[in-house]
């Protein structure tokens, strides 16, 4: 057949027209010819009806490239094959076929297999070789065949054609064409080129409607190219999520900031009469709403003033975990045994409390307050900043103090609690103090107390169930690659739709999220799984993700969790990214079934996330006022202590500042440096220095660690760290965390005062100068634990420098300047202390522990 079509009809058209026949396939006998029967030599041909007589004039075979000469050596009929051409094994085989495929084969045998080639057979009229046989169709009257249709090749045996389309002459194109008007300009250029006679230009026309039209397309397209390449760099991308995904190609995390934590005390109704039974409400963290004061409104709302109130944009905090609420917590007082002008020293983890608290267990949080002045006895005096929280490690009640305080009392009851090292008190608290003359005089008892029924809140507005829609169904398909054959149609390939919704309100909390370990996803919070106070207000920022869930409407009881990004997300992960702009508004952005799983076309989906993020929930001491519940029995709401830990989002300048230098960051240790720098990179940790020590085996690596403040290094921090370190360290090597090694000074000063100034007053603020305290406006005293760290001198001329600072003092002169225990007079005269590489000098001047640095001075001068 000299046509190619890709719907062949002919074969229909000779059946639906009898006794019209013609040749419907050919089989070349091969792997089936019985044994007596030649391979590749025996052609059955197969009619449409029943097979016509034909002699050997009747039959041509052409074709084949290397053999070109294949003859026929008799032909016979399936139905009765002739015994003296056929071999017995042949008519065996052609018996067994069915009848009436027997009436519709001719058996053909072949002087000769043919090549690898194709051949053709044809049917002709024995007087005219241009014509088919009397009855057979002229199309059908031939057939291709091989003789190699069963040696086994690694191609598809389908025929393949090339049928190329041709290529018109692309008109001329002007690439300075990038607005509306020079695209109209352009069109209506060729339109004058390839229609002279066409000159129209009423805008009512509908040519130029649709010039003007196209014109406009063009135009938008063209902006989008633009913007494409403008958010290809990052240099000039404009898009938040653009610069973080040139970030993220150099492993730089950008991050969007943080929200603020702080610690909130629930106050329940006094009793009605002094001693009478506690007010007790147990509430879960859903029951609870922390807002900040809002004038004109009670401290305590009904859920059906939620909407008033939140109209009015407070700051919302909401609580991490219930608790059960007392009213004896309200306020505990301290026990001082009978004794005066007592207090809770700097690094205590221990006190008294006056009363018995049987219901104060391990994990409450207390919060330490100064609540009057300790020189006047006025509430308006007590310092605000004389607050810190604590985690009790152990609380033992039920005790008394067998001593009456007074003739003819009662023995009082005490009880008697421990919290965490890490919350060890950064400073004293007074808790009894003698009274100024001008303030009447007398002794002031119960200047501080502790503030119990604390929760632990964040700052955040939780949204839920907003409804985002449903993901749309394709509209959009990819054109297949021509294949060379016109017959060949595969079907198009559907475009996945873009489905990312944006969520209504922002800007999107960014909270601390403990996750699972095995799985990954994120956990409620624990608070008996953590370790101190100090531990649950720190927030490291690798910990931070947004605040958001996602739940769909199809199978599956799983929820979608937020990641900060897909590249660790397989297939069916149902992960999803937030990525929020510079206006505040977050984007949704799921995977690609390669990195996380794409929701299916029609899925529905409901967003549960919180708004309120960065500084704005840094609120100060008291700023929290209101409380939302349905709960009874709460009095009013407040915190003792400001919010902390909110931090604005990282902007897209700093980005482009730093982000080019990520790939720099070394994110393994082999040295010793390198393991004393990545331990720095723990949020806790001011400086760490590293040492190697063959352990028989290999190396351990010693690791001594000086914490901010000087807190100590125990052993839950110590688990810490070493699970922090692990990514980094070498395989093959062991890890060790050590507490650093501290060098007590003995200093002593001989410190003149002028003539106008007091000597005790000067000495005071000397040894303030030289304390390990944190001095008003923030700054530190010389031996604070922040000011040394590891191999750090200590000179002389710094010691000079802070006494001088002092007001009043007019000369200072040290007398001795060394190591405690030793008699070395070499660091006076060199004016300096040297320390060791794992050293670090202290000099806390407490009398309780001299063993920890001491200080003398000896006033001269002054009044």
């Amino acid at each position: 057949m000299i046509y190619h079509c890709c719907d062949p009809r002919r074969r229909e058209l000779v059946l639906a027209n009898p006794p019209l026949n013609g040749i419907d396939f050919l089989e070349v006998l091969d792997g089936e010819a019985p044994a007596d029967t030649p391979r590749q030599r025996t052609l059955l041909v197969r009619f449409l009806r029943a097979a016509p007589t034909l002699t050997l004039d009747n039959l041509e075979l052409t074709g084949g490239e290397r053999i070109t000469d294949v003859g026929i050596e008799w032909i016979t009929r399936a139905d009765a094959p002739d015994a003296t051409l056929a071999e017995a094994g042949l008519i065996a085989y052609l018996g067994a076929l069915d009848p009436g495929v027997q009436g519709e084969t001719l058996v053909i045998r072949t002087e000769s297999h043919g090549d690898h080639a194709t051949y053709t057979l044809r049917l002709i009229d024995a007087g005219n070789p241009l014509s088919s046989p009397a009855g057979i169709d002229r199309l059908l009257a031939q057939i291709d065949f091989s003789f190699k249709v069963e040696c086994p090749t690694d191609f598809d045996c389908a025929p393949r054609t090339d049928c190329p389309e041709d290529t018109p002459e692309p008109p001329a194109i002007s690439y300075l064409a990038k607005d509306y008007k020079s695209f109209r300009r352009l069109m209506l250029s060729r339109m004058a080129q390839i229609m002279p006679d066409w000159r129209e230009r009423n805008p009512a026309d509908l040519g130029i409607a649709l010039i003007e039209m196209l014109a406009y397309t063009g135009d938008r397209l063209s902006y989008a190219q633009d913007a494409v390449a403008t958010e290809g760099y990052l240099a000039t991308a404009r898009r938040r999520s653009s610069v973080r995904r040139h970030a993220r190609l150099v492993d730089y995390r950008m991050h969007d900031g943080g929200n603020a934590r702080v610690w909130v005390q629930v106050r329940p109704l006094e009793p009605a009469v002094e001693g009478g039974p506690d007010t007790v409400v147990t509430a879960e963290a859903a029951d609870l709403q922390f807002l900040t004061r809002i004038p004109g409104f009670d401290p305590v709302l009904a859920p059906a003033l939620r909407g008033r109130a939140f109209d009015r944009a407070p700051q919302v905090f909401e609580p991490l975990h219930g608790g059960t609420f007392r009213s004896s917590h309200n306020r505990i007082d301290f026990y001082t045994w009978g004794s005066g002008e007592c207090c809770l020293r700097t690094g205590a983890t221990r006190a008294t409390l006056a009363g018995d608290y049987p219901h104060l267990a391990p994990g409450d949080i207390l919060v330490f307050a100064e609540r009057v002045g300790p020189r006047t006895g006025r509430a308006a005096d007590a310092d605000p900043t004389r607050r810190h929280a604590v985690r009790l490690t152990a609380v033992q009640a039920g005790l008394t103090d067998e001593l009456p305080l007074e003739p003819g009392a009662d023995p009082a009851p005490i009880t008697e609690i421990r919290w965490a090292e890490e919350d060890a008190l950064p400073f004293p608290f007074c808790l009894s103090a003698k009274l100024d003359d001008a303030a009447g005089g007398g002794t002031a008892t119960e200047v501080s107390c502790a503030l119990g029924n604390i929760v632990l809140a964040d700052h955040g507005r939780s949204v839920a169930a907003e409804p985002l829609g449903a993901v749309p169904q394709p509209h959009l398909s990819i054109v297949p690659d021509a294949t060379g054959d016109p017959c060949d149609r595969p079907d198009p390939v559907p475009v996945p739709p873009r489905f990312q919704p944006v969520l209504k309100l922002g800007p999107v909390t960014q909270a601390t999220v403990t996750r699972d370990p095995q799985t990954g996803d994120a956990v409620p919070y624990d608070p008996l799984a953590t370790r101190s106070a100090h531990a649950a207000m720190a927030q490291p920022l690798s910990t931070r993700a947004p605040a958001v869930t996602l739940t769909d409407d199809g199978p599956g009881d799983d929820d979608w969790q937020a990641r900060a990004d897909l590249l660790n997300s397989f297939a069916g992960d149902r992960h999803f990214v937030v990525e929020t702009e510079r206006d505040g508004r977050a984007r949704l952005r799921f995977g690609d079934d390669a990195n996380g799983r794409r929701p299916n076309a029609g899925t529905g989906f409901t967003a549960a996330y919180r708004v309120g993020n960065g500084t704005t929930g840094n609120v100060g001491a008291g700023a929290i006022a209101h409380v939302i519940t349905d709960k009874g029995g709460i009095e009013a709401v407040t915190n003792p202590m400001p919010a902390a830990g909110g931090l604005n989002p990282e902007t897209m300048e700093e980005v482009r500042a730093a982000a080019p230098f990520a790939y720099r960051r070394q994110e393994r240790a082999v040295t010793e440096a390198d393991y004393g720098e990545m331990a720095r990179r723990h949020p806790d940790v001011q400086r760490a220095v590293a040492t190697f020590r063959w352990n028989g085996h290999g190396y351990t690596v010693f690791v001594t660690v000086d914490r901010f403040g000087g807190r100590p290094v125990t052993p839950d921090f110590r688990a810490e760290l070493a699970a922090f370190l692990d990514r980094f360290r070498m395989a093959g090597y062991d890890l060790q965390i050590d507490a650093p090694r501290f060098v007590a000074l003995e200093i002593a000063l001989f410190v003149c005062a002028g003539p106008d100034h007091f000597r005790s007053e000067i000495k005071r603020e000397v040894l303030e100068a030289l304390s390990t305290a944190r001095l008003s406006g923030g700054r530190r005293g010389l031996f604070h634990p922040d000011n040394f760290s590891f191999g750090d001198p200590v000179w002389l001329s710094r010691l000079y420098a802070a006494v001088m600072g002092v007001e009043g003092v007019t000369s200072v002169k040290a007398t001795t300047f060394r190591r405690r225990g030793t008699t070395a007079t070499k660091p006076l005269e060199d004016g300096v202390i040297e320390m060791g590489r794992l050293e670090i000098a202290q000099c806390e001047n407490d009398r309780n522990f001299p063993e920890r640095g001491s200080v003398t001075i000896t006033m001269g001068g002054g009044k």
